[in-house]
């Protein structure tokens, strides 16, 4: 094996092996929210507010297909179809996958459509995405909608990262902020459901859905999507790794700002 391979495989490893990453996963799939979804109002309080955070995966892959892929007119190949393949089927896969039903639909609208069925409230979100719409900046679309502040800086977060242009920054949030723990995230929530509510039947698609697909397919390849871009160069590697580290952190401070909106509604209810 030459040098160049065993560098960028040593950096990859780093990722699995790192203190600081592995103590915030185990923090993030240990997180007390998990165990506050034990009603039906707490889960549409959940994902009244979780929806910002499907809507802005959105964001993040197509950042990575318009720099790794070619959407130009006129068109010309990019140098490394391996990763144009893989952008490409992700967004397929996001934007246009299959319902319950056998029904195309994108992630956000199955997201959205689950909402809908247990009765949960559409309206910052649909208010919100009708700004972005008219083509106002995120920061303002945030700030003009009646949401929590740790909903807003989650959002706002990833958007920081989109604009730093770096694409090995933004493509390790793609892999270590969302495809390498939304799997466990999910089984997490999955298993507080009561599974024989069929209220929950679309959000549970939804959940397995993703469970299946970045467990088994996205997820591995993101991985290898990093080494190529990363390459043999340290300081990408270095910079991926704290990006890492920052996206789970920022999701360890929204599971927070939820779980502090349960709660809250739990008190007032008693009270």
């Amino acid at each position: 094996m030459n040098t160049a391979m065993e560098l960028t495989i040593s950096n990859s490893e780093r990722f699995k092996t790192d203190k600081e990453l592995s103590k915030l996963r185990f923090e993030l799939n240990n997180h007390k929210i998990y165990q506050t979804l034990k009603t039906i109002d707490e889960v549409r309080t959940f994902m009244e507010n979780h929806i910002f955070a499907v809507w802005d995966f959105m964001s993040v892959l197509k950042a990575l297909q318009c720099e790794l892929t070619s959407i130009s007119i006129p068109w010309t190949p990019k140098n490394n179809p391996n990763i144009v393949r893989f952008i490409n089927e992700i967004v397929y896969g996001e934007e246009s996958d299959v319902n319950e039903l056998g029904e195309p639909k994108s992630h956000f609208e199955m997201y959205l459509d689950a909402m809908t069925q247990i009765k949960a409230n559409t309206k910052h979100i649909d208010h919100f995405i009708k700004s972005v719409e008219s083509g106002d900046n995120i920061t303002n679309c945030l700030n003009n909608i009646d949401i929590n502040e740790g909903v807003k800086e989650f959002t706002k977060f990833t958007f920081d990262i989109i604009d730093t242009g770096k694409i090995h920054c933004i493509a390790s949030a793609f892999t270590y902020g969302r495809e390498d723990i939304i799997p466990e995230m999910f089984i997490e929530i999955l298993n507080e459901l009561d599974p024989g509510n069929l209220q929950y039947s679309k959000l549970k698609y939804y959940l397995d859905r993703h469970i299946e697909v970045d467990g088994e397919i996205h997820g591995p390849i993101a991985q290898s999507m990093i080494k190529e871009l990363c390459g043999t160069d340290q300081k990408k590697w270095d910079e991926a790794m704290v990006v890492a580290r920052s996206c789970i952190q920022k999701r360890i401070q929204l599971w927070d700002a939820i779980h502090g909106i349960i709660k809250s509604n739990r008190s007032q209810l008693l009270t």
